[in-house]
């Protein structure tokens, strides 16, 4: 073991998550791993040092999937790495499709109430669901460190969402409430897991779509499975 890998786990072990099957076959094909077989929630080697867990889509299959499979191999692994697509928040960017997005924290976007004044957040209310009421958790700096060289872009927040950003007012509510450059729809739930077993967490995305008006939207998702198995591997390495 070596490079980012040795970096981030040291003599035990990352499980990388993801979220759908056509992501989990990108990442099972760029380790020469047959795909048959491979059931959501259990953990499967790819590599010394490194296991997959497909969680399913969204933030209650993706904290189950990744606690079951922590509760099933405890002890052996050192943290937790959502791996997956997104989409980015950022106005005209759809030159940006392709590229690998590292969060700084990882925002519960949605958790909240819809008031005739707006969308107020279960933090502002009292109640976000972290210990300290808050929705955001912040990537292990150790992990941002080893991970960073692997991205064009600075970390930046990003969003998790149950809904995602079809209209250019939801997107632009999800950027003034969270500060996010991209959103996804497991990264947050994956992270809050991973702090509860006390476990390293990072989470990796590359971006596959523009957010907004949903018939001006672009999208590259061929290209952002496969880029995403290629990193997979380059942290195998």
């Amino acid at each position: 073991m070596s490079g980012v890998l040795q970096e981030l786990v040291g003599d035990r072990k990352l499980l990388i998550a993801v979220a759908a099957m056509n992501e989990a076959h990108a990442v099972l094909g760029a380790f020469g791993v047959e795909s048959g077989g491979v059931a959501p929630w259990q953990a499967v080697a790819l590599a010394p040092g490194v296991d997959l867990v497909i969680t399913g889509v969204g933030k209650a299959a993706a904290a189950g999937g990744v606690a079951t499979a922590l509760g099933h191999n405890r002890g052996v692994y050192a943290g937790v790495l959502s791996l997956g697509i997104a989409g980015t928040l950022v106005p005209a960017s759809a030159h940006l499709l392709g590229s690998v997005a590292l969060a700084s924290v990882s925002i519960f976007a949605d958790e909240g109430v819809l008031t005739p004044d707006g969308f107020e957040t279960f933090a502002a209310a009292g109640f976000g669901p972290l210990p300290d009421g808050s929705l955001g958790l912040p990537i292990t700096p150790a992990w941002g460190r080893a991970l960073a060289r692997l991205c064009p872009h600075p970390p930046a927040p990003i969003a998790t969402l149950s809904t995602c950003s079809g209209t250019d007012e939801a997107a632009r509510q999800v950027v003034q409430r969270t500060g996010a450059t991209a959103e996804g729809m497991e990264g947050a739930a994956v992270a809050l897991v991973a702090v509860r077993h006390a476990l390293a967490f990072a989470e990796l995305r590359v971006i596959s779509n523009t957010t907004g008006r949903r018939a001006g939207q672009g999208w590259k998702l061929p290209e952002a499975l496969a880029r995403r198995g290629a990193l997979a591997r380059q942290i195998a390495r």
